[in-house]
């Protein structure tokens, strides 16, 4: 059986590889492959680097970091340099139009005049009526850092009904907190309002109506945003941790390089350890039920005493639901341990690739650290999307209208929304019919024809960032690649191992196969994109949608999710073979693919045992070092002098969550690299089954352990 089997793979999925003499690992004769798709992913870059420089010369960002005040100056920069935060004279008016405000202005403008401010009120002020006296100067109400700049107190002629009615300066405030750079209100501070504001004129005549107008309208902005004390707390923690946080993130990259390189030593325990416990699972599983069984069968318990309910804690008080568990549990011990029996070679071949794998690794340590290349090339990806949306998304120029929420005044209604103003040179007195008329942001301009375009190269900036973020992580798969095939081939090892590996591979993928990466990652950029139209289509019409909508959308994401994850396992194996023999893309995957169906089963075996490798790999580095840092940081752990205190920490969670999620990208940055020359040596191997035989002219260039588990040798020389 193990002999046919061996040797003559089935041919439905094409012919065996054929011996060729002069192979001896990745070729170094080659040529460009799939130019076309390299011409057209160059194309793709240059117009993503045009469309990043048009960004930058019509955007300006400060739109998104910056408020901005009613004259339309940007505060904390330039002539309000000292003046961070902006601050609202009425803030009833933001609060009474917010929902006006999401839709319509896209932002958090309101139609009330805004200046910039050094600080944000911390206390309650109102003008009395006694303060609306003519005589009474303006100097003695108001406060000349919350007036307009362009008045000043001491100077004007104007009374204190004159300057409130033209909103030069607030007639109340509250106490504020800056959130975003605006001064919303300190929700906490509202329930002491003073009684005093419900004789103030333009106030509601309640107390408690003042205070939830203010609640209901600006509560859920106060606490979405308000988090500027507890970024600080953080950022104080990490200023006291941060080295700390180095030694754990050390400590990660330690274990996990340790565990990589005793993979060759611990695998086989490891592996049988996992398939023992399963089985003693199983076998206590059917021993509890047989126990359970037999208990309720003494007592008579049947399904036919209690009939149907919905309470299901009912049926496991009956015999017949424990025999049906324990026949499930018998049948699936049963399957296991045939598995076992009949794959038991298959499972040998798994664990000495996987001792190879960790051979490999200890032969090319400069593998470990070429993540950190990819990762380096995925910031700048991620960097440069993230900047060319922001100044796409602030490329027009800011477009101000007349708008007003008073629609007593009859003369406002034909301004309001339809008359376009400049806030640096706006007066309402030059709308007598609309007094209450302010001169706000609406949207930015759109009718230029690189504005008209915003949509489109928005989608355009979303392409070509996952497109050039696939084709990163298949240079970095095909570069490693090649570095472990050059392992493999190595007849004498580690003596035929080319000098530099991995950064021969890396030239030689650069320089040969763009095209064919571009190829690879364009197919699997067109299937994510068609996810996120999906996901984009469920997420505006799920209120609209019926159950057989909803069966039909989530059909085509679970099947587009299948459909993404093959495509991802087909460009993996076809790197693979681009690395080696250097073939265009569309025959790569298709001679990759073929070779695998031939050795289903053991593709199956190799994938499943190298999950479970990794997962209690991964398990082991996490929990490890997450377990130590909670130990550490929470103070269970003390350190000799005065080195570090847990009690200085006002979150101690925060360093742990880091530590944590840190030794899980380095863990997931090493055993990507372990995985994929588990997969570059798998495939190198059914390679060599086929091309060789053990005799002098074809001797295997397998290791010898992997030769002693499949009967197989090659022939001395006499």
């Amino acid at each position: 059986m193990g002999k046919n089997e061996e040797d003559r793979p089935d041919s439905e999925y094409g012919e065996p590889t054929q011996f060729d003499p002069t192979f001896d690992g990745p070729i170094k004769k080659r040529g460009c492959t799939d130019i076309i798709c390299c011409i057209l992913f160059m194309v793709v870059i240059l117009g993503y680097i045009g469309v990043g420089i048009l960004a930058w010369l019509y955007g300006d960002p400060r739109h998104v970091l910056f408020p901005r005040n009613s004259t339309g100056w940007f505060c904390g920069i330039g002539p309000n340099k000292d003046k961070p935060h902006l601050f609202y004279f009425d803030i009833l008016k933001c609060a009474s139009s917010v929902n006006f405000l999401v839709t319509t202005l896209n932002g958090l403008q309101c139609p009330t005049t805004q200046i910039c401010v050094e600080k944000c009120p911390s206390t309650f002020w109102a003008v009395s009526p006694l303060d609306y006296i003519p005589a009474k100067p303006a100097k003695e109400v108001f406060n000349q850092s919350l007036c307009v700049p362009s008045l000043d107190l001491k100077t004007t002629d104007l009374s204190v009904s004159e300057i409130v009615s033209k909103e030069l300066c607030p007639f109340f405030h509250i106490p504020t907190t800056s959130a975003l750079g605006r001064c919303f209100p300190d929700i906490q501070k509202l329930a002491s309002i003073p009684g005093f504001f419900a004789n103030t004129p333009g106030l509601p005549s309640s107390i408690n109506e003042t205070a939830n107008l203010i609640k209901n309208g600006t509560g859920d902005i106060i606490n979405s945003f308000n988090m500027k004390n507890v970024v600080l707390r953080i950022f104080e923690d990490f200023s006291s941790a941060w080295p700390w946080i180095l030694v754990g993130l050390v400590i990660a990259m330690v274990v996990s390089l340790l565990f990589l390189l005793l993979l060759r030593f611990i695998a086989p325990v490891m592996i049988w350890l996992i398939i023992i416990a399963l089985l003693a699972s199983g076998a206590y599983g059917i021993w509890h039920c047989y126990w359970e069984y037999n208990n309720y069968k003494q007592q008579s318990a049947s399904i036919t005493n209690i009939g149907f309910t919905s309470n299901f804690q009912t049926y496991l008080q009956v015999q017949e639901t424990w025999l049906a568990i324990m026949i499930v549990l018998c049948v699936v011990e049963v399957i296991i341990l045939l598995t076992l029996i009949f794959l038991r070679t298959r499972i040998l071949i798994a664990i000495a690739l996987i001792q190879e794998s960790s051979r490999a690794i200890g032969h090319m340590m400069s593998s470990l650290a070429f993540p950190l290349v990819t990762f380096v090339l995925l910031l700048v990806c991620v960097s440069y999307w993230g900047a060319t949306a922001i100044y796409l998304a602030t490329s027009g120029e800011p477009i101000y209208k007349v708008v007003t929420l008073n629609s007593s005044h009859g003369g406002c209604s034909s301004i309001t929304g339809n008359v376009t103003c400049n806030p640096q040179t706006f007066n309402s007195s030059h709308y007598p019919g609309c007094p209450s008329a302010s001169c706000i942001f609406i949207s930015y301009n759109e009718e230029g024809l690189f504005q008209k375009n915003m949509f489109n190269l928005q989608i355009y900036n979303a392409f070509a960032f996952l497109w050039c973020v696939n084709f990163v992580i298949a240079l970095g798969q095909c570069t490693l690649a090649g570095a472990f095939a050059s392992y493999y081939w190595a007849f004498t090892k580690p003596d035929d191992i080319p000098v530099f590996p991995v950064g021969a591979s890396f030239l030689r993928t650069l320089r040969f196969h763009v095209g064919s990466l571009a190829f690879g990652s364009l197919i699997l950029t067109l299937v994510q994109i068609v996810r996120i139209i999906l996901e984009y289509i469920n997420h505006k019409t799920k209120s609209a949608q019926n159950p057989c909508a909803r069966f039909v959308l989530c059909c085509l994401k679970c099947c587009f999710w299948c459909l993404e994850k093959f495509i991802k396992f087909i460009n993996r194996n076809a790197y693979i073979m681009i690395a080696i023999y250097g073939k265009n893309f569309c025959v790569s995957a298709k001679n990759a693919f073929s070779l695998l169906m031939r050795n289903i089963v053991r593709v199956v075996v190799l994938d499943k045992v190298t999950d479970i490798l990794l997962f209690f790999g991964k398990l082991l580095v996490v929990g490890g070092v997450g377990v130590l840092s909670f130990f550490f940081f929470s103070g269970r752990i003390k350190l000799p002098g005065n080195t570090f205190h847990s009690e200085t920490l006002n979150y101690y969670w925060m360093p742990i969550i880091t530590v944590v999620f840190g030794s899980y990208l380095i863990a997931h940055g090493f055993f990507s690299v372990y995985n994929m020359c588990v997969d570059t040596l798998f495939l190198c191997f059914l390679e060599d089954l086929e091309r060789n035989n053990g005799s002098l002219e074809k001797p295997y260039f397998m290791s010898r352990n992997l030769m002693k588990i499949l009967n197989k040798s090659n022939k001395q020389a006499k």
